[in-house]
């Protein structure tokens, strides 16, 4: 998967932390293209000289493993995502939808513990 971007390196690191993968071995700050490389997939950061304009049309879905989804978006949060729409609700149901450093928007489902309970 490939995200255009306006800082290469600085959104790939924030996802590497995210997703607990890594930024490429070879990629510095300043690079127009930054590998992270994760468990199951990768991901390819380009800069271009577009900023977001829209909302996107795609967008990352993520189910934490090791905690709830509560705990998941307070640490997404102090890592420097914003919340953008909470759709959790009173009964432990729902996401949230949060933005990236660069404003890209993703959600954060319940884990499968949540879902199974």
């Amino acid at each position: 998967m490939t995200i255009d971007c306006a800082d290469a390196y600085r959104l790939g690191a924030f996802w590497a932390e995210v997703l607990g993968g890594s930024v490429g071995d070879e990629d510095e700050p300043g690079d127009p293209e930054v590998l992270v490389e994760t468990q199951g997939t990768n991901l390819l950061f380009i800069t271009v000289p577009e900023p977001k304009a829209v909302k996107n049309r795609i967008h990352l879905d993520l189910q934490p493993q090791d905690r709830t989804r509560d705990e998941e978006v307070e640490r997404l949060l102090a890592l420097g995502a914003t919340l953008v729409a909470d759709h959790r609700r009173a009964d432990g149901l729902g996401w949230a939808t949060l933005a990236d450093i660069e404003g890209n928007e993703f959600c954060v489902e319940r884990s499968a513990i949540e879902r199974a309970g």
